[in-house]
């Protein structure tokens, strides 16, 4: 996995270019039917505990609940945050996942992130997510090294930029950006004030 260390250093200044939430294309990571009528966008990190808090109680009601029925579907973009080491590694590894297994190796990268990170010791945490990737290490390295993945990368970096997005989670819905992040406890309706999760977010400066 000595590819993924590559990722920290080719992945350099983004480019303000867009204004408005891209819309969703194939190459986005989703789950959910294409047709739900709702659709949440989340903008988040594989280093940052908020976002991890976010996947352990409330991805899994809006998964039961939502997504599952067919109400909803959950679209996945990288805005990594420090340390920089653990974030962009993490972030291709889940990019080079099959992407029907995405959100496989993004739930293994968050349960394993508090003990990874108090310990410093990635390697594990990100051979973990590996194995739930559908990929080989030879195919993992591959696409790892491959300059469409850090491009990938680059771009939802590049759109959470021009739209000001900085804290992690940022969550969209229907294209409207909600400040309740627990999104009612699992029901994807804009709420007009935070609630639920209440730890400070992560930004891309600082993540405490």
């Amino acid at each position: 996995m000595l590819a993924s260390a590559g990722l920290v250093l080719a992945l350099g200044p983004t480019a303000t270019v867009a204004q408005t939430l891209p819309p969703v294309t194939t190459a986005d990571r989703t789950i959910g039917r294409a047709d739900a009528p709702i659709t949440v966008v989340e903008y988040a990190s594989f280093a940052c505990p908020h976002c991890a808090d976010w996947h352990r109680f409330v991805y899994p009601l809006l998964k039961t609940r939502w997504i599952d029925t067919g109400k909803v579907r959950l679209v996945f973009r990288n805005l990594p945050t420090p340390p920089a080491e653990a974030s962009f590694p993490a972030a291709g590894i889940a990019r080079c996942a099959e992407p029907s297994r995405f959100f496989d190796a993004a739930t293994a990268l968050f349960h394993g992130q508090d003990r990874a990170l108090a310990t410093g010791q990635v390697q594990p945490w990100f051979d973990a997510a590996v194995a739930q990737s559908g990929r080989t290490e030879a195919q993992m390295d591959a696409c790892l090294a491959n300059e469409a993945t850090l491009t990938a990368i680059n771009r939802d970096i590049t759109a959470a930029n021009a739209m000001g997005v900085d804290p992690t989670p940022t969550l969209f819905v229907n294209g409207r950006q909600v400040t309740d992040r627990s999104l009612g406890a699992g029901n994807p309706v804009p709420q007009p004030a935070a609630s639920g999760l209440t730890r400070t977010p992560c930004s891309s400066n600082v993540c405490v």
